[in-house]
């Protein structure tokens, strides 16, 4: 879900939309079957993200979600994790 109130545009609201469908592809094999919900938690202001389809909020969103995902069911098979040499244990 993208309230009006967190991303004002609509074509702001599409841009987050798609980003999460294509996401929810890409984790769709790890995920169970049933329904999934994404709410949007924070707005996307319009002074940051000029351009409501530029690759700043793309790569924004994109880094929400992949958390997000990532919490629920761990990195996606084939994707470089993070540096072991850079983990503090």
């Amino acid at each position: 879900m993208a309230p009006k109130r967190w991303a004002k545009r609509a074509v702001t609201r599409n841009t987050i939309k798609r980003q999460a469908y294509s996401l929810g592809a890409e984790f769709a094999p790890l995920l169970k079957e049933k329904a999934h919900l994404i709410r949007l938690r924070r707005d996307f202001d319009r002074k940051v993200f000029v351009s409501a389809t530029s690759d700043a909020l793309k790569a924004a969103v994109r880094s929400e979600l992949m958390d997000l995902f990532g919490q629920i069911v761990g990195p996606l098979p084939g994707k470089a994790g993070p540096d072991p040499s850079q983990v503090t244990p």
